[in-house]
């Protein structure tokens, strides 16, 4: 058994060995698709990087990004929810109007949350992390203290998990500048006199123990002074993120390798269509040497010219591929088919025919995202769950928020996972209107069924809070009276009126 590292050196070094296999697998996708997400080792800002001869990975790897950025995090909405049990809530509460006062104060609280989320650009660090997903299959993300992400690529970290998945240690490495070190540090490693263009190695070590995570910093060696820090376990600024999880091992699988075959297969193909046809489409004639027709009077003649000769003589050289190239380009166009479905390409969902409806597409587009349902799972386990509870951590040590039970409120993620389950309840709604309206008719739904409940299930499917859209009953009940009275006033107006003024005559003066 290897003897346990004393140093984050040595510690990263022990562990580069099981993370070896996954990374190079990541440079692989990461080559097929977009390669500056995950180069070679050594690459530095002067090398150039492999160009892919088929642009279907690229674009893929974009579209299914931006799709899970906007299903995990939207724009302008909250992802999560402070929820009370409702056990607690009725000990907490005795009345409606104090239910509703507690959960104004809740929804302030997530406003403000959604605020830090917002001015801390962390959508935009989201995005890059979701993109490092699909390819390597792991990232790590660091929420800073203000609120802010940084993004550490597969070849920049070192992770292990124990047998549940849950992680119990993390190592990091950089390089930075020497100028960016404490100056008691510099002057003990020696950096004194090196300029900012030099870089040393800085190492950042996460250790689980017990219920918390402690951290420390080191550089050649050498623990950086003030670099400790511990928190606890569910409040941890790390989090070390996997696109599948797959028991027994410390790193997922990404979505990209998952076809990485396929995308082998377009990317061979494309390039020998790509060569064959700048070999086609390459000019060539050919003269006959014992012909009449000399060479130099076909390579001299200007446009139009007239000279003489023989054609028999003067022939075109042609590759005479078509049929081979046709059997190539079929094979693309399944191999892009089943790389667009895979990516959630609208593209692929839309039949080839004269007439397709919107109806047809968003069905079908909705069961392609319905095959997500595990990827939301774990993201919300273990990156918008860690996310909220460490951005709330920090603002309430700074003061910004309230300090909460953690007993009694709990974070609730209304995104992903949840919101493709009201979609579906929506949908069951729609169609058991539609059932009702055919078995007895159109109108039966607005005859039998209650518009108000109707309406309120539509709006929790849709997550909209329909308490200040919808009128309460009492409301209604007014409006349906007035109602009444106006139409029996205008049924009776002029026997009213009459009566009236035959009242107003008897009692006049004699």
């Amino acid at each position: 058994m290897a003897k346990a590292a004393t140093t984050a050196a040595g510690r990263y070094a022990q562990l580069q060995t099981m993370r070896s296999p996954y990374l190079e697998r990541a440079r692989d996708c990461a080559e097929l698709t977009i390669p500056s997400l995950m180069p070679r080792g050594g690459h530095g800002a002067a090398n150039d990087l492999p160009t892919p001869f088929q642009g279907m990975g690229a674009r893929g790897l974009n579209n299914l990004s931006s799709k899970l950025i906007l299903a995990l995090m939207p724009p302008n909405q909250a992802f999560f929810r402070l929820m009370v049990s409702d056990a607690a809530m009725a000990q907490l509460t005795g009345s409606a109007e104090m239910r509703t006062e507690i959960e104004s104060a809740l929804g302030q609280i997530e406003r403000e949350v959604q605020t830090e989320i917002e001015s801390g650009a962390v959508r935009v660090s989201a995005f890059e992390a979701l993109k490092q997903l699909l390819v390597a299959g792991n990232v790590l993300l660091y929420v800073r203290p203000d609120g802010g992400l940084r993004v550490f690529r597969l070849d920049r970290y070192v992770v292990k998990r124990d047998p549940s998945g849950n992680v119990i240690e993390i190592v990091i490495h950089e390089k930075i500048s020497p100028l960016a070190l404490p100056d008691e540090l510099r002057e003990r490693i020696g950096e004194t006199s090196r300029g900012s263009h030099d870089t040393v190695d800085l190492y950042t070590w996460v250790k689980r123990k017990g219920d918390r995570y402690l951290v420390h910093q080191e550089c050649r060696d050498k623990k950086v002074p003030g670099s400790d820090g511990e928190w606890p376990i569910e409040k941890s600024p790390f989090l070390a993120l996997r696109w599948a999880k797959i028991d027994g091992e410390d790193y997922g699988r990404g979505h990209v390798e998952e076809y990485i075959g396929d995308l082998r297969s377009l990317e061979g193909l494309t390039r020998a269509i790509v060569e064959g046809t700048a070999a086609s489409a390459k000019v060539l004639f050919l003269v006959n040497p014992n012909g009449v027709t000399k060479e130099r009077t076909i390579s001299d003649a200007p446009n139009c010219a007239v000279r003489s000769g023989d054609k028999d003589d003067v022939s075109v050289l042609q590759v005479e591929k078509y049929n081979d190239f046709r059997v190539a380009l079929e094979t693309v166009n399944m191999l892009q088919l089943r790389l667009a479905q895979a990516f959630l390409l609208t593209s692929s969902v839309q039949r080839d025919a004269e007439r397709v409806t919107a109806e047809e597409i968003r069905l079908m587009a909705g069961e392609l995202e319905d095959a997500l349902g595990g990827v939301y799972s774990i993201l919300a386990q273990e990156f918008q769950l860690p996310l909220v509870r460490r951005l709330m951590h920090q603002m309430e040590m700074d003061g910004r928020l309230p300090s909460l039970p953690p007993d009694l409120v709990k974070p609730s993620i209304i995104t992903g996972m949840e919101a493709l389950g009201r979609g579906h309840d929506l949908n069951r709604l729609i169609m058991f209107a539609s059932v009702v309206n055919q078995l007895l008719g159109q109108g039966a739904m607005a005859q039998f069924g209650e518009p108000t409940k109707l309406i309120e299930r539509a709006g929790v499917a849709l997550s909209i809070d329909t308490s200040d859209i919808i009128k309460s009953e009492e409301k209604l009940a007014q409006e349906q009276q007035a109602a009444q009275q106006q139409a029996m006033l205008q049924s009776l107006g002029p026997e009213v009126m009459k009566a009236g003024l035959n009242q107003e005559s008897s009692n006049g003066p004699s």
